[in-house]
């Protein structure tokens, strides 16, 4: 297809400014070459993708010289301008002078179509199918609001869990003991540290108006086997009375440690049961001491037991010692090799062992077969002899009353602090000289002495007063 041209379209001479008639190519006036125009702004042709090209604004439309288009009957083609050449359109005729091409005028009966690189176009010959001058607008839409920028948190370190306030727990909740932030599972270890949990009787404190315990597991044990009970009640006169009894498990012994805590639990209930009603203490006590053997007794039939073991044949075991003191009668007794040491406040007195051990250590020094250095040297020296449980040889509570004519204090205890202080006088020297008025205080140094000894064996020690404070009266 043969490529069309267009005039130049100027409504006057660019030299003299005498107006010009449609087609002139030079100036009737002064002979203007009108094919050598000033190059056009340097605007891009429109080149019309579909056929059809919008109309020129006021503006650009010009109403004495309208641009003549090719193939129309209103104007000649101007002269063709090189390609490249300053003016030049991409179909190598120049363009406008105000740089706008209309490939259709408004108003023309024959469609253009691009065609080729060059961005010509031809007629289609489709008369009659006249187009919209324009496309309609939309109606102007509203600003969309602008996003709401949240500027970022400033990144905050981790909190350190070692100084870092721990949450309030729930009610109930068990912390741990390390890190005292993590709840306890019911494995024994800290959720938060993994630490492992001390077992509820691994240490225990009891302090109840003028006595006072303290049980430790010691050093070497994986357990404490140990369990003892405090208390205080009223005489039928009304005077008070204040019990302590402390329990050492058998560890050769199956479940050693729920027998001493059977046994511990069970004499100290028939104590509070038997003195309000009137019974004498040293009867009392011995009758709490049965009772704590059948305590003990019944766990060999209890489901705990392995079937594998008959009921007799290595049973729950413990021994067993307790005390009781009055505004004037101190009452001890035990079954086994747990003892009880009396310490007057003035230490210028004597001490006194108050006990006397089932042991095979204290048969040989009541025989005359050894001295108690020599028995107590010999590797048997602990083997006992008497015990609570369903395959000891026979029950005989011992039980003794004594009336201390000045005041002192009574320390009830298993061997794992009198190996370390084994006589009286020993004993005496670890006891702090305000125990009268510290039980508690006292218990706990007595329990650091027997681990600062080695703390080979569990330790419990309980410390009364005597005489028996007013009932409400509590250590100093």
């Amino acid at each position: 297809m043969a490529q069309m041209h267009r005039s130049t379209a100027l409504s006057k001479c660019p030299s003299c400014e005498e107006p010009l008639e449609t087609g002139d190519r030079f100036c009737g006036a002064c002979g203007y070459d009108l094919s050598a125009v000033p190059p056009p702004p340097a605007d891009p042709p429109t080149n019309a993708v579909n056929g059809w090209a919008p109309q020129p604004s006021p503006q650009t439309a010009r109403s004495d010289g309208p641009a003549a288009v090719p193939g129309t009957q209103g104007g000649a083609p101007s002269a063709p301008v090189p390609a490249g050449a300053p003016g030049a359109g991409p179909d190598g005729f120049g363009l406008p002078q105000d740089g706008v091409r209309f490939d259709r005028p408004a108003g023309s009966a024959e469609s253009v179509e691009p065609v080729g690189p060059t961005g010509s176009a031809e007629p289609t010959g489709s008369a009659g199918s006249a187009e919209p001058d324009d496309y309609p607008l939309a109606a102007p839409q509203p600003p969309a609001a602008p996003p709401v920028v949240v500027p970022p948190r400033p990144e905050q370190p981790p909190a350190d869990p070692r100084t870092a306030e721990p949450p309030t727990p729930p009610a109930g909740t068990k912390l741990c003991v390390a890190c005292r932030a993590g709840r306890v599972d019911t494995d024994g270890y800290c959720e938060n540290c993994g630490h492992a949990q001390p077992r509820e009787r691994d240490h225990m404190e009891q302090e109840l108006g003028a006595v006072a315990a303290v049980s430790d597991r010691g050093l070497r044990h994986h357990r404490n086997e140990d369990a003892f009970a405090v208390s205080s009640t009223a005489l039928p006169d009304g005077s008070p009375a204040v019990v302590a009894v402390v329990c050492d498990g058998v560890s050769s012994a199956t479940r050693p440690d729920e027998a001493s805590l059977a046994a511990a639990a069970t004499a100290n209930e028939a104590l509070l049961a038997a003195l309000p009603l009137g019974t004498h203490p040293q009867q009392a006590m011995h009758d709490a001491i049965v009772a704590a053997a059948h305590a003990v007794t019944a766990l060999a039939d209890g489901p705990g037991q392995d079937d594998e073991h008959a009921p007799h044949q290595n049973a729950p075991a413990c021994t067993i010692v307790g005390a009781v003191v009055t505004p004037a009668l101190l009452v001890v007794g035990w079954i086994g090799d747990s003892r009880a040491y009396w310490v007057p406040v003035d230490r210028s007195a004597p001490p006194a062992r108050l006990t006397e051990d089932d042991s095979w250590a204290a048969q040989m020094v009541a025989a005359g077969l050894m001295n108690e250095a020599e028995a107590y040297a010999d590797d048997r020296a602990h083997a006992i002899t008497g015990w609570l449980g369903a395959d000891a040889y026979e029950l005989e509570p011992h039980t003794a009353a004594f009336k201390p004519d000045r005041p002192g204090a009574v320390v009830v205890c298993t061997d794992g602090l009198w190996n370390y202080a084994e006589a009286a006088e020993e004993m005496a020297a670890a006891v702090p000289l305000d125990a009268a008025e510290r039980p508690l205080h006292a218990a706990r140094v007595l329990v650091g002495h027997a681990l600062d000894g080695g703390g080979h064996d569990n330790v419990t020690v309980a410390v009364l007063p005597f005489p028996a404070p007013p009932q409400g009266a509590g250590s100093a």
